[in-house]
Parts: structure tokens; C-alpha cells; sequence
């Protein structure tokens, strides 16, 4: 048996015994995130970039934009495009190659919940209606894994994406051609729940999700509207879990979106 199978084997019983008291093993409250960073500007090479810490876990987000074709369906609208990278040196279970499962899933959570919240003015990456458009590429790099790689995506992402310059000059786009910021409106942030026996906690760390029997993940705008939600793992949460989840989401994503604002500063 490998390693990863052996550690939450052992920690389960643990764990649950802990969150039947009420406990958390890194001592937090259930509804509590961990200690939150996040730096915006870090790759001069990038558009737009970004650095998420949460907890242990850390992730690198750049933004590219290139120039490519609309889709027929939006002649008049640019596109989004976002990848996440799992490095094998972030994290034991981590293999190299082509994307896998939860890559894949993760970057759809992240594109979904900021694709979903209207953050981005395609229409502004519309170059020349069903010619050209620019494509915002954002690629997610794992760092560190240490639990929740969902809510520190995310928070990357908007961080990186907040401070993203079209870059006009270099494609030598329009008669004058300048920069332009890429217009933001809102901040789509996640809040991931794990179901660890009977309890339900925010912001899982590694320990936390190796034995979780259920995640769920909802993001929220600033106005407090619900963008998008995903459901991970095989096990199940209760209408009422849902609910509380949902409401408890939108009260505790300000603590992210607050990091995220001071990185700007």
C-alpha cells in the first residue's frame, strides 16, 4: 500500500473523533479560515499576476493575452481560457504529464466561478468583430500543496486578473496603440467545505482532505450572489449542510477578499 493510502487510514478515526467534539487538528474553528496572503505583480513577464498563500498551500497565477479567433457563437466577445498545473515537487501525489482529473476539475471550478460572475468585460477583448479578439490565458501554478488548492486558485486568479494589462503595444493593436487595463467589475471568491464525519468545516488542509468523505465549494461575488457551486468526492451533504454552507460562505469570503485588496495597495 502506498504511502498516501497508509496516512488517512490511520488519521480517520482521528479526525472524526476530533470534529465529534467539536475540534479541528490544527486547533480552528470549523468556520475558520487559515492565515491568509496574497501578492499581486510577482511575474514582470505576465499581464497580470499574482502569489496566494493559504495555510501551507501556495499558488502563482500568471495572465497572458493573445491574440486569437471569436468563437462563432460571440463574433464580438474575447475568450478566457485557465489551466492549473500540479507539479510533482508541490505535493507526493503530484505526477507529471498531461493534464489529469483533478486538474482538470479544478481549473473548470475556477474558470466557472469567475466566468460565471461577469469579472471580465469580454466585449473590451473584442479586437475586430468575428476577426480578431484577445484570449486571457490564465495558467495556475501549484507551489505548495497543503489543502484547499480551490480557494487559493480562485484567490490568485482574481488578484492576477484585477491587475491585467491588455497589451496593445506589443501586438501593435489599434492607430495609437497604448495599454489598457482590463476592465474589472466584480470579485468572485470561494469558500470550500469538507464533510469530516458528521461535521462540516471551511478551508481543509491536507490532513483534513485526505479523509474527508465529501467538498463542496460555492462562490460568491461581493453582492452576496451566489456564482457557481461544484460537489467533490462520493460522499453526501444534507439540504440543511448545504444551506449552511452557502450562508456561512457569504459571510466569511470578505476575510479572502480583503487579502486579495491589500495585495493592490
Amino acid at each position: 500500500m502506498a504511502q498516501q493510502e497508509i496516512t488517512p487510514n490511520l488519521m480517520k478515526g482521528y479526525l472524526e473523533e476530533l470534529a465529534s467534539k467539536g475540534k479541528r487538528i490544527d486547533g480552528r474553528d470549523f468556520d475558520e479560515f487559515r492565515e491568509i496572503k496574497v501578492e499581486s505583480g510577482i511575474i514582470g513577464t505576465a499581464d497580470g499576476s499574482a502569489m496566494a498563500t493559504l495555510g501551507k498551500t501556495k499558488v502563482i497565477c500568471g495572465v497572458k493575452c493573445v491574440i486569437g479567433t471569436p468563437y462563432p457563437d460571440s463574433p464580438d466577445r474575447g475568450a478566457m481560457m485557465t489551466s492549473v498545473e500540479l507539479a510533482p515537487l508541490s505535493f507526493l501525489g503530484f505526477e507529471a504529464g498531461p493534464p489529469r482529473e483533478n486538474s482538470i476539475e479544478l481549473a473548470r471550478v475556477v474558470d466557472r466561478g469567475i466566468r460565471e460572475s461577469g469579472m471580465i468585460d469580454f466585449e473590451q477583448l473584442c479586437i475586430e468583430e468575428g476577426e480578431k479578439i484577445w484570449m486571457a490565458c490564465i495558467d495556475l501554478h501549484i507551489m505548495d500543496h497543503g489543502g484547499n488548492l480551490f480557494d487559493c486558485c480562485t484567490a490568485a486568479a482574481v488578484a492576477a486578473l484585477h491587475q491585467t494589462m491588455i497589451p496593445n503595444v506589443q501586438y501593435n493593436v489599434g492607430e495609437k496603440p497604448k495599454d489598457e487595463k482590463m476592465n474589472i467589475s466584480l470579485k468572485p471568491i470561494t469558500c470550500t467545505f469538507a464533510k469530516i464525519g458528521e461535521a462540516v468545516v471551511l478551508d481543509p488542509n491536507l490532513d483534513e482532505e485526505k479523509v474527508m468523505s465529501a467538498r463542496l465549494t460555492v462562490s460568491h461575488d461581493e453582492n452576496g450572489v451566489m456564482r457557481a457551486m461544484q460537489k467533490g468526492k462520493n460522499g453526501a451533504f444534507t439540504v440543511t449542510e448545504v444551506k449552511e454552507a452557502v450562508l456561512k460562505a457569504r459571510e466569511k469570503d470578505n476575510i479572502v477578499r480583503k487579502a486579495i485588496e491589500e495585495s493592490f495597495k
